[in-house]
């Protein structure tokens, strides 16, 4: 009985500093890591992805929106950075942790995304390897932070050192990745295509491709002339060589998996012996997880071309 009564406090206990943790992680302070890459261009790091502030001569383009509540924490840093207006704001990718602050910048705002983005938006579905999505923030908003525009291939907005050149290269991440190139500066925000040196999520259920990722990385650094750095979707800044080496990397991946399929290994069996090979120095050791749906994402695009 005595035990009984202490599981049940523990129990308790337990799922007290759950609600606990969850309330201190809401009321905490946002705050947000500025790097400087060039006088008109910065990063603004923690909160979701990182998220690009272009100082324009008439105003600021903000590329991607972090979690639900980090909006207005963007447009009150921005403001210690320049006295400019918010004029336009440009989502990479769908997901919530680059999208949801969407709803929080003023409606009077130019928003752009690639077609496929503003679809997914929509439906805002959890990504693979994720629990269901159980809201959708454009709806709880009533479309508040929805694309106002989007493009197919390729869109330029501005001109001169302003300019902004939007492409897109193919599925990878998702059907709806955004290249957002400064041509002025010489930089290009790739998002979470290029997250950073790891496996990349790869979101089937977002139109991503284990099969298509290594063609779509490897068009753009064929493509995209004259860019030094690369502002990734989480971790630290990169260069145009690193792009080629990942783009090599996800080409690697897909011709070992491809290789153990023919050979009759499990998904399993490949996500439990798989390793980064030794030449890509600095890649994070995969998630166990990510790893697996992965190689099942693959070995489900394999199948189905052979249908």
């Amino acid at each position: 009985m005595k035990r009984m009564i202490v599981l049940g406090v523990l129990v308790v206990a337990s799922a007290l500093s759950l609600v606990v943790a969850a309330q201190q992680q809401a009321t905490a302070p946002k705050v947000l890591e500025v790097t400087k890459l060039k006088d008109n261009l910065f990063v603004l790091k923690g909160g979701g992805g990182n998220t690009a502030v272009f100082v324009m001569a008439d105003g600021v383009t903000v590329v991607d929106a972090k979690n639900p509540g980090w909006g207005q924490p963007i447009l009150d840093k921005i403001k210690e950075l320049t006295d400019k207006p918010v004029v336009r704001l440009i989502n990479t990718h769908t997901h919530a942790d680059h999208v949801s602050g969407n709803v929080e910048f003023p409606a009077t705002i130019d928003i752009v995304t690639q077609e496929n983005t503003k679809a997914n938006m929509e439906k805002m579905v959890a990504p693979s390897g994720f629990p269901p999505a159980t809201s959708n923030i454009f709806k709880e908003h009533n479309g508040v932070g929805m694309p106002k525009r989007t493009f197919k291939d390729k869109m330029s907005i501005g001109s001169g050192n302003d300019r902004v050149d939007l492409y897109y290269f193919g599925r990878g991440h998702t059907n709806g990745d955004a290249w957002v190139v400064f041509p002025s500066l010489g930089v290009v925000h790739a998002a979470d295509i290029f997250s950073g040196k790891n496996i990349p999520l790869l979101d089937a259920n977002n139109g991503g491709s284990g099969v298509a990722i290594p063609d779509t990385l490897q068009k753009a650094y064929d493509t995209v002339k004259n860019v030094d750095v690369i502002i990734t979707g989480h971790s630290t800044e990169m260069t145009w060589p690193d792009l080629k080496e990942y783009a090599d990397f996800n080409r690697e991946f897909l011709n070992d998996v491809r290789a153990a399929k023919g050979a009759g290994k499990t998904v399993d069996e490949v996500a439990s012996t798989w390793k980064i090979p030794a030449k890509y120095t600095g890649y994070a050791d995969p998630m166990p997880a990510r790893l697996k749906t992965n190689v099942q994402i693959v070995y489900d695009e394999l199948n189905a071309a052979k249908k």
